[in-house]
């Protein structure tokens, strides 16, 4: 390994290490706000927030396909190391961001409206609160929307302190947010959905301060450069397939929900996906902090380097999902006890779920930043992005059926797996991706310790050997927790990945008996 490979490697350690700082501190506080939210709102008024909230996010099928294309081309410029490109770059994406939230508005404010009131389920009492949850979410997605390339700057000069420390106030201003709705001047939901507009506000002037005072190319000026918008415009118009594949998913899927099943049920899946969130943390942080160097290494020309990447990646995501979710999974009744105490109908169930949706879906994520760094993305966005899309009328038919809402989640995790095979096959034209290695040293890899690490939870769960429900959740989340790091050590690692953490577990404790 070069030692310029070897300072990236520091580099992504070091980012990954900030980020999960943030990340702890998120979860806790971000799980103990969903608690006094939830007490605070009820089952009903947090259910609604979902559910229209959601109807806005499926707007994001307009923005996401371009987002993506902001974070590429900035992250492609730098790896190329040309400041005049990466100035055009900025400004034409801010530029195209303000042109794409006036369309938003325009398309929520007809098709949107229309929706909410005539398609959705929620009580006659509740409509008017509803719509100014819904103008309000509106709101906060455009400002979310431009504030996208300043985000993407940050992520590209991979200056992650900026969000650890930024992301701070975030957490802690949605904990008080999630407080003061108890002393509401007004209708509760309308007031929170105020507050949270000014908070993602007051966080678009914070992340636009920094990006203005650290990076040179982040100060706007209108610009038009006709080349440059074409191929941006290009990139985006193909990668608005898997975009709205995804949005109409998640979002999609949520809308589907209250159509069928109302917004209690809502509720649920809006706890469970708050699990997910802070769950998948660890993941994010570590591919955001991986992201850049996956691109930058292919923008350099050097494959090599970024296979081992994208391996190494798909792994330790999956390892990182898995060594939290299962305590999660084989304690989930009870987690939701404590948490919760007035848990919703189906919010076990969910949960569980969605946490083995994620893990289906972590030994992608290196896949697609390497796609997505190509820039030649048509073919694979018509394949797997049509493939997604099937999410939605799959979803549809089976609550029409008489499914129970959790099927919902079950079709995402087949057509999750369907997907990844896709992948491998069109990226092995793309990138030269050596399918075979990877489906031995990452797909097989990583199921099979899974396999072998819940055979002591379950027999553990199956059998009633402790009096207390306390005693078990300890028992059982020391046994998974266990069964996990030995089987990703003795399973997952070969030998020589396991004489690499023994020196590093051993030069750790050096440093220890030094101080």
């Amino acid at each position: 390994m070069s030692s310029i490979e070897q300072q990236n490697n520091k580099r992504i350690a070091k980012n990954t290490m900030l980020l999960y700082f943030r990340m702890l501190l998120t979860m806790v506080v971000g799980l103990y706000t969903s608690r006094v939210i939830l007490r605070n709102l009820g089952v009903e008024n947090f259910g609604i927030y979902n559910a229209v909230g959601g109807v806005v996010s499926m707007f994001a099928v307009v923005s996401g396909s371009l987002t993506t294309a902001v974070s590429r081309f900035l992250t492609f410029e730098l790896g190329k190391g040309d400041l005049k490109k990466l100035k055009e770059v900025f400004c034409s994406s801010v530029t195209i961001q303000l042109l794409l939230s006036a369309v938003v508005v325009v398309l929520a404010e007809s098709v949107g409206v229309w929706f909410l009131n005539h398609k959705m389920t929620i009580p006659a009492d509740r409509m008017f609160a509803a719509n100014w949850v819904f103008q309000l979410s509106l709101l906060t997605f455009c400002i979310g929307l431009i504030s996208v390339p300043y985000n993407a700057a940050i992520v590209a000069h991979e200056r992650m302190a900026a969000f650890a420390y930024v992301g701070l106030i975030d957490v802690f201003g949605k904990l008080a947010i999630a407080i003061g709705i108890a002393s509401s001047p007004v209708d509760k939901l309308i007031f929170y959905a105020i507050l949270m507009c000014f908070m993602s506000l007051l966080m678009r002037f914070i992340y636009g301060w920094f990006c203005k005072r650290n990076f040179e190319e982040c100060s706007f000026h209108f610009v038009f450069r006709k080349n440059m918008l074409k191929k941006m415009f290009s990139f985006a118009g193909w990668n608005f397939i898997g975009a709205s594949s995804a949005v109409l998913r998640d979002h999609g899927g949520n809308v589907i929900i209250n159509m069928f099943c109302g917004p209690a049920v809502n509720a649920a899946r809006g706890i469970a996906m708050q699990v997910n969130n802070s769950v998948s943390q660890f993941v994010n942080n570590f591919m955001t902090a991986l992201n850049p160097q996956i691109t930058k290494s292919y923008a350099n020309g050097n494959n090599r380097y970024m296979m081992s990447l994208v391996f190494q990646g798909a792994r330790l995501s999956f390892y990182m999902l898995m060594f939290l979710s299962f305590p999660i999974i084989f304690n989930t009744e009870y987690i939701l006890s404590i948490w919760l105490k007035n848990v919703p109908e189906h919010t076990t169930f969910f949960v569980q779920l969605v946490l083995v949706f994620v893990m289906s879906e972590s030994i992608s994520s290196p896949l697609i930043t390497a796609m997505l760094a190509t820039g030649k993305i048509r073919d694979y966005q018509i394949v797997v992005g049509g493939l997604q899309m099937l999410n939605l009328p799959v979803s549809y038919l089976v609550l029409r059926n008489g499914c129970p809402p959790e099927s919902v989640l079950i079709v995402a995790i087949v057509i999750s797996q369907i997907c990844l095979i896709a992948r491998l096959i069109m990226l092995r034209k793309m990138i030269d991706l050596d399918v075979a290695g990877y489906v031995k040293h990452v797909y097989l890899n990583v199921w099979v310790v899974a396999i072998v690490a819940c055979i002591l939870p379950i027999m553990l769960k199956m059998n009633c050997w402790f009096d207390t429900p306390f005693v078990k959740f300890i028992a059982l989340c020391c046994i998974s927790t266990a069964s996990s790091i030995l089987s990703i050590l003795f399973v997952g690692c070969n030998r020589e990945d396991r004489m690499l953490i023994y020196s590093k577990i051993n030069a750790m404790k050096q440093k220890v008996l030094k101080k």
